[in-house]
Formats: C-alpha cells, sequence, structure tokens
C-alpha cells in the first residue's frame, strides 16, 4: 500500500478515533501491527488519507456505524489500570463497566492507585481534544500527603518545576487542612503528565497516600458513588463544548491582536 497521501479526506487514526475504535495513538499501533486494511490492503503508515470509511477493516473487519458523540463520568475505585488489556494481567476500569455500554475510550488517565472522576465518550477525537493541554481544561484533585506543609514551597510551584530532568507546568496547590504528620490539598493543573502530581510532591518531601480527582473542567465527580457511572445529558455536553470553542476562540484572537502590536 502506497504511504502517500492524498488530499482530500480525513487521515486513517483520525478515521479509525471518530469510529470510536481507539485513540488516534492506539490507531498507529494498529496499523504498525498490520492490523487495519484498505481495500483489501494492509497500511504500513498512518500517513493515508481516507474518503470513504467503509473500504477500511480492522482485524477482517469492517469498521461500526458511528453512533452520536456520547461522555460519560465514571468514579473510578483505586486498584484498577486505565487500559483495555494490561499485560500483568491487573483489574482494568474497563472490565468494570456495566456490560450493555459501547466502547469507550478514557479521557486521559488515573494511575493505578489513583481514584475519582475519569471521563469515557465513544468519540476518539473528542477524548483527544479534551486532553489536550492547549483546551486549558483544569484538572482538579484532593490529595493526601505526609508531611508539614510549607506555604511558601507550595507557592513555588505555580511558576513550574524541573523534576528528574522533566519540567511541568504550572501547578496550583493550596492546603485545605493539616491533621497531625498528614495534609489534604487541593491541587489544580492543566497538564496531568504521568504521575505528575505524586512526582512533584516528592521532590517537595511530600509523599502523596491517596490522589483523587474531583474535576476536569466543568465536570464534577460530585456525589457519584463509587464504581459508578452517569451519562453527562446531550444538552450539557454541546453547551460546554460551544463553550469551550468560544473561549478558544476568543484566546486565539487576543494571541493575534498581541502579535500585531508587536
Amino acid at each position: 500500500m502506497s504511504d502517500v497521501t492524498t488530499e482530500k479526506g480525513e487521515r486513517v487514526a483520525k478515521v479509525l478515533a471518530r469510529a470510536g475504535l481507539c485513540s488516534r495513538r492506539d490507531a498507529e499501533k494498529w496499523i504498525a501491527e498490520g492490523r487495519v486494511s484498505l481495500r483489501g490492503e494492509k497500511l504500513t503508515s498512518p500517513a493515508i488519507n481516507v474518503t470513504d470509511p467503509g473500504e477500511l477493516t480492522v482485524d477482517g473487519k469492517p469498521l461500526p456505524t458511528a453512533d452520536k458523540t456520547r461522555l460519560w463520568r465514571y468514579h473510578k475505585p483505586a486498584g484498577l489500570v486505565t487500559t483495555h488489556r494490561d499485560e500483568k494481567g491487573r483489574d482494568t476500569v474497563f472490565e468494570k463497566l456495566p456490560k450493555h455500554l459501547p466502547r469507550l475510550i478514557s479521557i486521559g488517565r488515573l494511575d493505578l492507585n489513583s481514584e475519582g472522576l475519569l471521563l469515557l465518550t465513544n468519540d476518539g477525537e473528542l477524548a483527544r481534544r479534551l486532553e489536550l493541554p492547549a483546551n486549558g481544561w483544569l484538572r482538579r484533585y484532593k490529595v493526601r500527603v505526609n508531611g508539614v506543609i510549607d506555604p511558601a514551597k507550595l507557592k513555588t510551584l505555580e511558576n513550574g518545576v524541573t523534576v528528574e530532568g522533566i519540567s511541568y507546568g504550572p501547578i496550583h496547590a493550596e492546603l485545605e487542612r493539616q491533621k497531625g504528620d498528614n495534609a489534604w490539598l487541593i491541587v489544580s493543573l492543566k497538564e496531568g503528565r504521568n504521575r505528575e502530581i505524586r512526582k512533584v510532591m516528592a521532590h517537595l518531601n511530600l509523599p502523596v497516600s491517596r490522589l483523587i480527582r474531583v474535576a476536569y473542567g466543568p465536570f464534577q465527580l460530585g456525589l457519584l458513588e463509587r464504581g459508578g457511572i452517569e451519562e453527562v445529558n446531550q444538552r450539557v455536553l454541546r453547551e460546554q463544548l460551544s463553550q469551550d470553542d468560544t473561549a478558544k476562540r476568543k484566546s486565539d484572537t487576543t494571541k493575534q491582536n498581541a502579535h500585531r502590536r508587536r
């Protein structure tokens, strides 16, 4: 199969993501593994544009008919891996979901020992959009640490911090309460790299003993019970995405105007 793209259509990884099969990143892995074919020929590169999704197959099966974009709030318990398959045989989030749900993709992840709000969707493109730090959706956590809090040290995180050669963006952390040698913090950030909060707090000699995500953008954990899942109302989803689009356009306009004034 030729690796040359055409000007029409969409990249194959984007088509698979829109169909809710996987993320773009996973789609590229599937292509490398020879699982994706176009008109009966296995693809060898993701640099292919597709005009008719009906010509694609994955593992010999045609793509499912695209459903409307849907979003769920899930209260992830600690002890579950946020993946569809785990090579170590650990329990996964997706194994614990009700069987009547469509195939879902997580928006961001929570590590094995973290808990709280995990957004799930049937639309890989929506997942990619909401994960991007550039979209500015704030992720908020309640974090229990061991140690006596120095507010001045927490304040330094607002300028970003480098830990073991990795640079992390601004983090807002404030003390909620101190009880003996343990403290609860409210931590907010926009990026959320792998184990970011745990690594940054360890850098401050504040090991994390519990981490709960309570909000992702406008969506809240609220009173959703542990292990519970609830679909976001379609009207609410449209409104939030519309507000996000409006805010992004205003931000882009502000940046363009600032650039012109230079």
